[in-house]
């Protein structure tokens, strides 16, 4: 038996990506996007490109593509734009990054090099590895904030976009905790106005972005949206958000594993981590204060997964080490090594070893791909942009947001299943419980 549909409106007219930070990580994904849409590579890694859903039993076998099952924008309608610290243009970055093969790149410059990044809105103190020419000027972040909203319109009206969605592709900010002019939009626009020091440029960019009605997704760990200011602003203006920190490398191993050695109950006694990488974002983590805002998002899975208070003699003592190295002959190759120390039967110990060679612009390209997607599919469904966090997009963050008085959900495997159901809950279809206990009756 089906539910009623949740209303969506069509994705009609041209659907309109803003980045703030046009690096390895915002090339890889334009780069790609355009390679697929040219016929020259697979959108491999793409949930809305490649994944299906399974709709009623198993015996039915109904299993239609998610972009044919849900009314996501086509990749022919997307249009590119963003801002950075330099001037390079898209073609220009993504030949500096060097993560997208040279050959390729060369077939899609005449694409790549018509977008250009818009002057950043850039403090030095929340990145002090990073600096560049391309920055605006303004008395105060409020004027910063209605330049990037002006920004904003001037690409409406010449792309003749009809939709808008901002990804956050930058740098990872220095730490920060929640302040006073964090926690209500009178205090933080009033802090914009005043130059309040707590006020990170990523909160600008979030802050014109719901203030323009244009849904927001963090991809770094920074606090950005995550702050009762900003989500009062969404909820206001109905706006969906959704972060923080896309889970690429070592995060996504640890949410593949650690929901498996939790399945069977077998105990864990350390997980000692470690990276090296020698892009941009190595290069900005190599500053302490930025780091710390990374080993906060990176370490906070394992204790949600594992639920220490629940099963204490498996996890109560778990030593979790986190460590990032920048080690530029790596480039944009990161490589990260775990060690496990866990134990079985009657206490007697094992390992288990981790050396995770991977690209991490390659794995975050799709993920930016379909959060994009995914955030206009809910802008454009009342019922799930009332609701500003979008929690059941957690399937693609490191630091995933929730309501206040939940926990975030780390588990891959339940994030997956939380995501497919609510696609299916918005098409009137039943929700997969996986009990089937009806095929044997």
């Amino acid at each position: 038996m089906t539910r009623k549909v949740v209303k969506i409106e069509k994705p009609e007219g041209k659907l309109g990506i803003l980045i703030p930070g046009m690096g390895a990580v915002a090339t890889t994904f334009i780069a790609g996007v355009e390679a697929v849409r040219r016929g020259l590579a697979a959108p491999i890694g793409s949930l809305t490109q490649m994944g299906t859903v399974r709709l009623g039993k198993r015996t039915e076998k109904k299993t239609p593509l998610i972009k044919d099952f849900v009314p996501l924008a086509g990749l022919d309608d997307l249009v590119f734009a963003g801002w950075d610290v330099f001037r390079d243009s898209a073609y220009e970055a993504a030949m500096k990054a060097g993560v997208v093969d040279r050959t390729l790149l060369a077939s899609l410059k005449d694409f790549l090099e018509d977008i250009r990044p818009m002057p950043a809105v850039f403090e030095k103190k929340f990145v002090k590895n990073l600096s560049g020419p391309n920055v605006k000027k303004g008395k105060t972040k409020m004027d910063l904030a209605e330049q990037v909203m002006e920004d904003i319109r001037r690409f409406k009206r010449d792309a003749g976009v009809s939709r808008t969605v901002m990804i956050w592709c930058g740098s990872t900010e220095a730490f920060l905790e929640i302040a006073d002019v964090h926690r209500s939009l009178a205090a933080f626009e009033k802090g914009l106005r005043s130059n309040h020091p707590a006020i990170a440029p990523s909160m600008i960019y979030a802050y014109a972005a719901l203030k323009l009605g244009i849904p927001f997704a963090n991809g770094a760990p920074n606090l950005t949206v995550d702050v009762p200011a900003l989500l009062d602003l969404a909820l206001k203006n109905e706006v969906p958000v959704c972060g923080k920190d896309f889970k690429t490398g070592q995060t996504l191993m640890k949410t593949i594993i650690a929901p498996g050695l939790k399945a069977r109950l077998l105990g864990v006694r350390g997980w000692f981590s470690t990276n090296i990488l020698g892009n941009r974002d190595g290069e900005v983590l190599d500053d302490p204060a930025s780091f710390r805002t990374k080993e906060e998002s990176k370490l906070s899975a394992l204790e949600y997964i594992f639920q220490p208070e629940l099963y204490p003699q498996l996890y109560q003592d778990l030593y979790h080490k986190v460590r990032i190295n920048y080690y530029p002959p790596r480039g944009d190759n990161k490589e990260g090594w775990d060690n496990l120390d866990i134990f079985g039967w009657l206490g007697y110990p094992m390992q288990i070893k981790i050396d995770f060679l991977c690209r991490d612009s390659i794995l975050a390209a799709p993920l930016v791909l379909d959060l994009v997607l995914f955030t206009d599919l809910a802008q454009r469904c009342p019922e799930m942009a009332r609701k500003g966090i979008q929690e059941w997009l957690s399937f693609y963050f490191k630091s995933p947001m929730c309501a206040p008085s939940l926990y975030p959900e780390h588990d891959l495997f339940i994030q997956l299943m939380k995501l497919k159901n609510t696609l299916r809950y918005l098409r009137g279809e039943e929700m997969i419980t996986h009990l089937g206990l009806e095929y044997y009756d």
